[in-house]
């Protein structure tokens, strides 16, 4: 979420909505933890209502801070004073345990031991807000998934406070997908219609309404998919529920809710997730901009980012230690291996990538290329601000470089020529021959974009590139791994034959932009002519869709990108 726990993510509406929740039972594990002859949290009683000094969240801030004795005159970063961290129980986050000797505080002989660094990492599954955490001292640095850091930066501001993030620390490679129970539906439009179980104001909203504002359903085919959204206190539990019991017919879900789910409902699919989308979600970690602005701070802050990143290297050499590191230290994984057996949690894995420096000079955009980061921060932040999901609808944009302290990640490439020169490779590899195989199937989903040309002509005008740059470079960005079918269409009149010809030749036009002018593979792009033949809309019915014939022909005369593969 960017990844979060099971509960974490669907706890991000708890903080939007000023509700505060238990994480672990989130997960269905309630009744396992009962069994052991456990207590029902404190946490899972509290009240619904905005933190405060005596919610929950905010007692639990307070806890987290005093739960050690700390000395505040001593040097941050020593024993007495260690760097405090606010996590919760999430797999992409083991890099950081490894790091600090299979422990949530510094042990002799780890990575950060090494580095001269302590840091003590506090697990908060009810996920205070920012400034509730910076405000207790409950911790200097916390998780937030990109998208959610631009939800809440805003409010952070309104609070008095601001925070920078300092460095991703994983991206969920095919952990966050859009599942459904008909095989029939093999595409983000054949959601039309249909229910989808999901969390509000989550990475995972997110995703599905990028998906299907980029879809080629019509406005009122895009309202008729009903979003029901599984309360917060539910967690994904409630929306794995509602999926395997039917209620639903597609869900939004992320590990290890969607791998169960996998398992539970036979002759489900995946119909999109981000082993497609893969430069669409990310975690980082946000450090106080007061911490930030002090020149001791900033010291701690660069060892701490060095550790997370050889925790990164340990765990992708022993995963098998990330995995008991993981049980050693959170009382969700060693319910869940009590459950699943290590072997899952281990699985989990092979569904995100721990970023490394490598990742995120890629990620950042360090080594030339698209600042992922900045590019997601800046789409989440219109789509909940048109979601509503800000506390405040008139809190001012922030611009993404105001959100990212990039000088520790910059410090280390600077020291690691290979990482800058690994990061500047392409990341994925491409054939005509898998391009071939990928296009053998439906599109994942298809985005028309209004490409204008001149009549009779494949020429493209200015006006033309700079949609392109706008609705379809974006579109392929995010989509990493995909391969794609760019489509030349027609409306009905005219000559089928000159329809068929002029739509292939402007197909081919865009597909030559795309690879000389942003440099994407012309191996990733598969060509097509559709003249007339693959209609939008029914230009004999436009009214079912809500159109004027003028409309209607317009949506059908639409370039269109498709997505395949790496589902």
């Amino acid at each position: 979420m960017a990844q979060l726990t099971p509960m974490a993510k669907g706890l991000i509406t708890v903080i939007v909505l000023g509700i505060a929740g238990s994480a672990a039972w989130n997960f269905g594990l309630k009744e396992l933890w009962q069994n052991r002859g456990g207590e029902t949290s404190t946490m899972e009683k509290s009240a619904a209502k905005a933190p405060s000094a005596n919610d929950p969240a905010a007692s639990s801030a307070k806890a987290a801070a005093t739960a050690t004795k700390l000395d505040g005159s001593a040097a941050l970063g020593s024993a007495a004073n260690p760097l405090r961290v606010s996590i919760v129980s999430f797999h992409g986050y083991a890099p950081a345990l490894v790091a600090n000797g299979n422990s949530l505080t510094t042990q002799q002989n780890s990575i950060y031991s090494a580095k001269g660094v302590n840091v003590q990492f506090v697990i908060q599954d009810d996920i205070p807000t920012l400034s509730t955490i910076f405000e207790s001292g409950a911790a200097q640095c916390a998780w937030r998934t990109s998208d959610f850091w631009a939800q809440e930066q805003p409010n952070l501001r309104n609070a008095g406070l601001d925070g920078r993030a300092v460095m991703i620390v994983d991206n969920t490679r095919g952990g966050d997908a859009v599942i459904a129970r008909n095989p029939a539906i093999a595409s983000i439009e054949d959601l039309a219609g249909r229910s989808v179980a999901l969390l509000q104001f989550t990475p995972s909203h997110g995703m599905l309404i990028d998906a299907i504002e980029n879809s080629s359903l019509s406005a009122r085919k895009k309202d008729s998919i009903r979003m029901v959204f599984i309360n917060a206190e539910e967690g994904t539990a409630g929306v794995r529920a509602a999926f395997e019991s039917a209620n639903v017919e597609a869900a939004v879900l992320w590990d290890p809710d969607l791998a169960l789910a996998q398992r539970a409902v036979k002759g489900s699919r995946i119909v999109y997730s981000t082993k497609t989308a893969t430069n669409l979600i990310f975690d980082v970690m946000v450090c106080d901009s007061r911490l930030l602005a002090k020149p001791e701070g900033q010291a701690v802050i660069q060892k701490f980012v060095e550790g997370w990143m050889e925790g990164v290297q340990a765990a992708r050499s022993n995963p098998d230690n990330a995995v008991d590191a993981l049980v050693n230290t959170e009382e969700f994984f060693k319910l869940l291996a009590d459950k699943e057996g290590k072997p899952f949690i281990k699985s989990l894995f092979s569904n995100l990538v721990w970023t490394g420096v490598e990742d995120n000079a890629r990620i950042l955009g360090l080594a030339g290329g698209t600042n992922h980061y900045e590019r997601v921060y800046r789409r989440f932040d219109e789509i909940y601000r048109k979601a509503g999901a800000l506390a405040n609808p008139k809190s001012p944009v922030i611009t993404p470089q105001d959100s990212f302290d990039y000088r520790f990640i910059k410090s280390m490439l600077a020291r690691d020529k290979s990482a800058s020169e690994a990061a500047a490779k392409p990341q994925e590899t491409f054939s005509q021959a898998a391009l071939k195989d990928a296009t053998q199937n439906a599109a994942i989903v298809t985005k028309p974009v209004m490409v204008g040309f001149s009549t009779g002509t494949a020429e493209l005008t200015k006006r033309a590139q700079k949609t392109i740059d706008e609705e379809m470079v974006p579109f392929i960005e995010n989509n990493g791994k995909a391969y794609f079918e760019v489509s030349g269409n027609s409306d009905s009149t005219g000559s089928r034959e000159v329809n068929l010809r002029i739509s292939g030749a402007r197909a081919k036009a865009v597909v030559d932009y795309l690879n000389v002018q942003w440099e994407f593979p012309r191996d990733r792009f598969k060509i097509v002519g559709n003249g007339p033949d693959r209609p939008l809309c029914n230009e004999s019915n436009p009214a079912g869709e809500g159109l004027s014939l003028e409309e209607c022909r317009a949506m059908n005369r639409t370039t269109r990108i498709g997505v395949f593969g790496g589902r």
